[in-house]
């Protein structure tokens, strides 16, 4: 059962990408870019002794993700292409971890972040495997 929702959601993600006429068009991309907006909106609440630490850490793995997938987006080579994908997804494990981090220091509670972070997760798992089993 879990098998074919994930099956279904990776030709989904497939479809959508043969559609999309820019990165914009991404369901994966715009959920990324969602999660940088809410990234931004929690780190507000970050002490201002970590400005320069933990604030901008964070920001930055989180812009990473989104704008990985949009350079990847126009590459023409599967590999290339896929390459992106793959450095927009270590990007996301930073999050994991920075939002980790934030909970046990007690910033703030990370369930809905958690939450967005799983489905962008889902979501750039399955376009990664479409572009591989893509004949493009």
């Amino acid at each position: 059962m879990r098998e074919n929702r994930r099956q279904e959601t990776e030709l989904r993600e497939a479809m959508k990408r043969e559609l999309a006429k820019n990165f914009q068009d991404l369901i994966v991309w715009q959920k990324a870019h969602q999660f940088v907006l809410s990234v931004y909106k929690a780190s507000r609440k970050f002490p201002n002794s970590e400005i320069y630490g933990l604030t901008t850490q964070f920001r930055r793995a989180a812009v990473s993700i989104p704008a990985n997938i949009a350079e990847g987006f126009k590459r023409k080579s599967k590999p290339d292409k896929f390459r992106f994908m793959n450095i927009a997804q270590g990007s996301l494990e930073e999050c994991r971890y920075y939002l980790i981090l934030s909970k046990d220091l007690g910033f703030f509670s990370i369930g809905e972040l958690m939450k967005q972070l799983e489905e962008v997760s889902k979501l750039l798992e399955a376009y990664a495997k479409s572009i591989l089993s893509s004949d493009s």
